[in-house]
């Protein structure tokens, strides 16, 4: 929908991940019902893809920015819906702990995540945030004494193979940059190459306005926030 380019290569490293996250989910006890909640995931799957790819295109901003308004309107949202359903506070400790996990769980999560956005694009970045629940799996062998199966295993084989293929690709080929003004954080590489005005800051990486002229050229890249171009 989005337009963004991928080949073959990642669209087998996304297969092989999420065949692997199906696997960590995998109950081994079909039911002949229908599967409402499993619906209900799947919509909120592609609401998250839809935002995830609405996302990129602000992600030049300040991420820091981007994760406390959408923190600030998912955690209103989800605070009125508690209430809503009757659900009363919890005691202030245990708020306190929620805060902490709610900070890097979500918070800095978050600005990872919209980073990432800018420099992958949408595709690649999904792939990887679908490596947290073999992650979470890996964490409750580790802490919560559960133990190591045969599934762990081929599902982490799987998802290794889905990010090896990720990692190893490169797109390379001659493409053209349109002229483009933007801000964001950068460093004067071969697609910044600009004048200063004075009140601009010194020192690298820095921000602030600059212009993108015309420019046509070749080298490995990904559909990050200057690669958006047609193939």
């Amino acid at each position: 929908m989005f337009k963004e380019n991928f080949d073959r290569r990642i669209a087998l490293g996304m297969a092989l991940i999420t065949a692997g996250a199906v696997g960590l989910s995998w109950l081994g006890q079909p039911e002949v019902v229908v599967p409402w909640g499993a619906f209900a995931i799947v919509g909120a799957c592609l609401a998250w893809a839809a935002d995830n790819n609405l996302t990129r295109n602000v992600s030049s901003a300040d991420p820091v920015q981007i994760a406390m308004l959408k923190g600030l309107c998912a955690g209103t949202v989800n605070t009125a819906l508690a209430f809503a359903l009757g659900t009363k506070l919890p005691p202030v400790d245990t708020i306190a702990a929620i805060g902490v996990i709610g900070l890097f769980g979500y918070g800095v999560s978050l600005v990872l995540f919209v980073l990432a956005l800018r420099h992958l694009g949408t595709a690649r970045t999904g792939a990887y945030f679908a490596l947290a629940p073999f992650v979470g799996a890996v964490i409750s062998v580790l802490f919560l004494r559960e133990p190591m199966t045969s599934g762990l295993v081929i599902t982490g084989l799987l998802m290794a193979a889905g990010v090896w293929l990720h990692l190893t690709e490169r797109h390379e080929h001659p493409h053209r940059h349109e002229p483009l003004e933007h801000e964001h954080l950068h460093t004067h590489d071969e697609h910044h190459q600009h004048v200063h005005a004075a009140s601009d800051p010194t020192g690298e990486p820095h921000s602030h306005p600059h212009r993108h002229v015309e420019l046509e050229h070749s080298h490995p890249h990904f559909p990050d926030i200057h690669h958006r171009h047609g193939h």
